[in-house]
């Protein structure tokens, strides 16, 4: 199986020859993120690890699309969605809404969670579960509406 990072090289390269100019520059930035990563781990990064970066990377483009379109910058915001699409495609499929609510239900059943207090606890048990293919904050969103309701 091809790792994560021939992956990315493949597709530095591919940007390169078919001078793909955002795709090219989003992914400098994540080779540049990586990097940083390894010097602070002191080491080569796991798959997990490297997913954990895309993941992050891809929660800093949402963002900052927010933020853009709450400015009224549509041209910034369009960027961003465009560089959040080559993230996206390094990480596993993202579940749909319909998939993490039957997740959730499950682990609310398993962990026995009663109310808002449980949160925690939760959040622990779904992140685990579904770490890569959901993003944080609509879990937690999800999981709050479930536990009040």
């Amino acid at each position: 199986m091809i790792s994560l990072y021939q992956r990315l090289d493949d597709a530095f390269k591919e940007a390169m020859k078919g001078r793909q100019a955002v795709a090219l520059s989003t992914l400098r930035m994540l080779r540049s993120a990586l990097r940083h990563r390894e010097v602070e781990m002191k080491r080569k990064l796991t798959e997990d690890e490297v997913q954990a970066v895309i993941a992050g990377q891809a929660k800093q483009r949402r963002e900052a699309m927010a933020e853009y379109s709450k400015a009224g910058r549509t041209d910034l915001a369009h960027k961003e969605e465009e560089e959040l699409g080559v993230l996206l495609s390094f990480l596993p499929s993202q579940l749909t809404q319909e998939e993490l609510d039957t997740e959730i239900s499950r682990i609310i059943a398993e962990v026995g969670a009663a109310g808002p207090k449980d949160l925690g606890k939760v959040m622990k048990s779904v992140m685990a579960r579904v770490a890569g293919r959901a993003d944080g904050k609509m879990v937690q969103e999800l999981v709050r509406r479930r536990l009040t309701s």
